[in-house]
């Protein structure tokens, strides 16, 4: 918890604000959020998943939010509603100390070209290059050493955060976040072999990101080998993911970490992928499908589908191969004991 907060709410207090039913004491004061584990005794908890049940007995936490229908042991205050995460955030955002704010203004150490347009209000910090033809709409910040290519757009209210390059002709909407070593239009993967050697493919298109975006550490989207790679209004991607050349990435879908998109991969509207999954190049997946974590996706996906495992498959159907793979060792004592008798009964009436 931040040492600056002031705020300090009762157990009671935030039971009102969630809209909750107290168990236990409604004087405990409150003043920060921690999980169960790290939980001290003036902190606000919550039970999201069963995984962390076996904490509840254990934690030193003031209160803690749990689920309606939740029954156990707790030392703390206990707070019942509809969905504990939900309720946990809204409590969190009042103990979150206050954004970091940056004054409009250009630095001294910015380097920016005589054409170049620069919106109202915007911040431009030390050591960013800002190309020719490039724009940047209003109240903007770029923290720190950004580089712009030239002829990008950035929209308005967008927060570049230090070491974020857009390379020439990218196209940024508004309000999105980038955060730390974000790479917009490098050169996609594109090569020919003429006898022998490895012959590069010019990278004729670009990328265009949109409106309310946020882009984890470290990610990378590739320029398209002609045309655009496209990701949607509203998507949200975890650090260190590869989105590869004309990849397109459809309105509110959200990526987690580690995740590679080889070249022209659609994924629809509101898809959910799972860590470390990788999928193939011209691969569709549907709008609403869901994919889990380090699946490899060999094939399209309809919407609506929950996949996983390599090569990805439909939930149902990896379950049950689960299931048999579990079961291995006992299959393989069933043979071998076949295999003893089939041999027993061979040597006894002869091999005909």
């Amino acid at each position: 918890m931040p040492d600056d907060t002031s705020i300090k709410l009762t157990a009671g207090e935030i039971a009102q604000r969630v809209g909750g039913v107290l168990e236990g004491d409604a004087s405990r004061i409150i003043d920060g959020v921690a999980g169960l584990i790290e939980a001290c005794a003036q902190d606000l908890s919550f039970l999201g998943s069963p995984r962390y049940m076996q904490y509840m007995a254990q934690t030193a936490a003031a209160a803690v939010i749990v689920g309606q229908d939740w029954r156990g042991i707790c030392p703390a205050a206990v707070i019942r509603v509809r969905n504990p995460e939900e309720a946990f955030f809204k409590i969190a955002e009042l103990f979150r100390p206050a954004p970091v704010q940056y004054a409009p203004g250009i630095h001294a150490a910015a380097v920016i070209a005589a054409d170049a347009k620069i919106g109202r209000d915007v911040t431009i910090g030390p050591f960013c290059v800002i190309e020719p033809g490039v724009t940047i709409g209003d109240r903007s910040v770029l923290v720190a050493s950004c580089y712009i290519g030239p002829h990008s757009r950035i929209g308005d209210d967008c927060l570049f955060h230090a070491f974020v390059t857009l390379r020439e002709y990218t196209r940024v909407g508004s309000r999105t976040i980038l955060h730390n070593g974000v790479v917009l239009g490098s050169d996609g993967f594109g090569y020919n072999n003429v006898k022998g050697k490895w012959q590069k493919i010019p990278q004729l298109g670009t990328v265009v990101v949109g409106d309310d975006v946020e882009l984890g550490a470290n990610c990378t989207v590739d320029r398209a080998r002609f045309g655009v790679t496209r990701i949607g209004n509203g998507v949200k991607i975890d650090n260190l993911t590869q989105t590869a050349h004309n990849s397109h990435i459809g309105d509110d879908s959200i990526l987690a970490g580690l995740i590679g998109l080889a070249g022209s991969v659609h994924i629809g509207r509101r898809v959910r992928v799972g860590g470390q999954v990788g999928i193939n190049g011209h691969i569709r997946v549907g709008d609403d499908a869901v994919i889990g974590a380090q699946a490899g996706v060999t094939n399209d996906v309809p919407p609506g589908t929950v996949v996983f495992g390599a090569p990805a498959a439909p939930y149902d159907h990896m379950i049950d191969i689960q299931a048999s793979i579990k079961r291995l060792p006992e299959f393989k004592a069933r043979i071998m004991e076949l295999e003893r008798q089939v041999k027993e009964l061979r040597e006894r009436f002869g091999d005909k």
